[in-house]
């Protein structure tokens, strides 16, 4: 049985005032029946994981190389110093802003699986994508170049956000949803197999938030979610996670 999992991308946001929130949200799940991950960017790694207190803590990319010349970047190992257990890699404003391709994910994923990192690797299609009818295309196409052969369920999770609902307010319809998810898992076993299959979570993410959480969830192949912008108050994170618990 997969166990649920809500993840927060805290994205380029948060300074050393917010980790009041992660100790808000440890408080009011202290023993959560789901997992619940938070990746605060850079900066907040370290702190944030001595404040984690039961909540795994990311990173938001990191590099595939172990070390050298590259400015700016992190490395998985870096990352789990700094006390992170995951890492997310391949998310569309990444592909969008730095032009990463499913190659490089796929060796950012490798380096990630080689640190015990767990990957969070993230796929899905533009608005022009689905309106072109491509929606599965573009999902198989980025699932196979994306995820590396030593994956399974304990190192790598799938989160599927469709570019279009991501900070837009935007949602796919349930049976949208579902096809995709029930397309990433056939897909998923067509590769490696029932028993790895069955074990890598799915998660959805795009305008994600307390009033449409509990439907999301009820959604075939569902595992869980990648939260953006609600998961920046513990307020808005909490019913989320409540929601993911009952589902």
């Amino acid at each position: 049985m997969r166990r649920k999992l809500a993840a927060g991308n805290w994205k380029m946001n948060g300074t050393g005032a917010a980790l009041a929130e992660l100790a808000a949200l440890a408080e009011s799940h202290p023993a959560p029946a789901a997992d619940i991950l938070i990746c605060p960017p850079a900066t907040l790694l370290s702190r944030a994981a001595e404040a984690a207190r039961g909540i795994a803590i990311g990173g938001q990319d990191c590099h595939a190389k172990a070390s050298g010349a590259h400015t700016g970047d992190l490395s998985a190992a870096m990352l789990k110093d700094a006390g992170a257990s995951a890492v997310i890699l391949g998310h569309s404003e990444r592909r969008a802003d730095h032009g990463e391709t499913d190659a490089q994910v796929c060796a950012k994923a490798e380096a990630a699986m080689a640190e015990g990192l767990t990957a969070v690797i993230c796929i899905g299609e533009t608005l022009a994508e689905r309106e072109a009818g491509n929606t599965l295309k573009v999902a198989g196409t980025q699932l196979a170049g994306s995820v590396p052969a030593p994956a399974t369920g304990a190192n790598t999770l799938i989160a599927y956000e469709p570019v279009w609902a991501i900070g837009t307010g935007k949602v796919p319809t349930l049976e949208q949803i579902a096809e995709v998810h029930d397309f990433l898992r056939a897909e998923l076993t067509a590769r490696f197999g029932t028993g790895t299959a069955d074990s890598i979570r799915l998660l959805y993410g795009g305008s994600v938030k307390p009033s449409n959480a509990a439907e999301i969830f009820a959604v075939s192949n569902v595992d869980g979610a990648l939260v953006g912008g609600a998961s920046l108050k513990a307020a808005d994170f909490s019913p989320i996670i409540t929601a993911l618990e009952a589902s």
